[in-house]
């Protein structure tokens, strides 16, 4: 079998022929990817639950709009918390709370992921913490796909595969994440980002 590439990181960006509902305009971060599969959350899809009516701790530390987003089918009793820690915590020096980090330097109760975006263990006390988050998103389901499904679904041209942007996490218009994606492009993606909503009404 041949390796595969890792695409933990970076997002797919649902192209307009994609025509799985679930994934109609999404743009999904990829939290994990390898040989066993893939796994991700949908960045773009507010629901109208606030986090305090689900992780009343937590809901302080999300940003706007501070409700629980659909991160994909899958498993939507499950949450999971991704967040970004500003800076380059391997290299910051040693603070008064440097007892609150891990080996790596990295938060307790946040796993890195991808550059300065990580996994927030929500078993954590929100109070350890808050004072290193630069953002947070609570995700309720996840997207999930077996060995090489992803990259069938690739082969097919179903997703563009971009680099991600840490604010691309908490972006406050996450219904505009899409196009914004696309426009910052240095590619004919650029272009993608007009197309229409209804290529019918065109």
């Amino acid at each position: 079998m041949t390796e595969v590439s890792s695409l933990t990181g970076r997002l797919l960006v649902a192209t307009p022929a994609l025509a799985d509902p679930n994934f109609d305009r999404a743009v999904v971060l990829l939290l994990d990817h390898d040989e066993k599969g893939s796994l991700g959350v949908v960045l773009n899809r507010p629901t109208p639950v606030s986090v305090g009516d689900v992780l009343e701790g937590w809901a302080e530390l999300t940003g706007e709009p501070g409700v629980v987003f659909q991160g994909g089918p899958v498993s939507l009793d499950s949450a999971l918390g991704v967040a970004v820690i500003p800076g380059d915590s391997t290299e910051r020096a040693p603070s008064p709370s440097s007892r609150l980090r891990s080996s790596r330097g990295d938060p307790i109760g946040w796993r890195r992921v991808h550059g300065a975006i990580g996994l927030v263990d929500l078993e954590t006390p929100p109070e350890l913490l808050a004072a290193a988050l630069g953002s947070l998103r609570i995700f309720a389901g996840y997207s999930g796909w077996g060995p090489g499904q992803l990259e069938d679904e690739l082969a097919d041209g179903a997703w563009y595969v971009v680099e991600s942007e840490p604010g691309d996490v908490s972006s406050p218009v996450p219904e505009n994440l899409w196009r914004a994606v696309l426009r910052r492009q240095r590619s004919e993606l650029a272009m993608i980002a007009t197309y229409p909503d209804d290529p019918s009404l065109n």
